[in-house]
């Protein structure tokens, strides 16, 4: 094999486990002020979103959605009611994967776009507040 032809034959799909450990890195890379809104957030990764999630946010296929928000962010909170489930993120691997295969960015920056992405739409935050806090957190 040539040497500028890396060597795929033993390389496998980053797995569930992967991914979640992508999100955890980027979560502790994230700026102090937006950790600080992500407090008590779960994430959890999925392959697919289930059914129920598809009809929901009106997806044609389980590719359509890579991640989702599940809960009350700051924007919309006022004090916890009792028996409210906590905020968390579902990341969907299989979309995520498929999208990084299509365009030219690394699967970090992606769950890291995802993920800032998810948990900012509901604590309120600006695309412009967005795209700072990903710039501040690096690959």
């Amino acid at each position: 094999m040539s040497d500028s032809v890396q060597d795929w034959s033993d390389i496998r799909a980053p797995s569930l486990d992967d991914v979640e450990i992508l999100a955890r890195d980027a979560l502790a890379r994230l700026p102090a002020a937006f950790l600080a809104l992500c407090d008590g957030v779960t994430i959890h990764v999925e392959d697919f979103p289930d059914d129920a999630t598809l009809r929901e946010m009106e997806c044609e296929s389980g590719f359509d959605l890579l991640g989702l928000f599940r809960g009350v962010g700051l924007a919309q909170s006022g004090e916890t009611v009792t028996g409210q489930m906590h905020n968390r993120v579902w990341l969907y691997r299989r979309p995520l994967l498929d999208y990084w295969a299509e365009y030219e960015e690394t699967l970090g920056h992606l769950v890291t776009h995802v993920l800032v992405h998810e948990i900012g739409h509901h604590m309120g935050l600006s695309d412009d507040d967005m795209a700072a806090i990903e710039a501040s957190a690096g690959d």
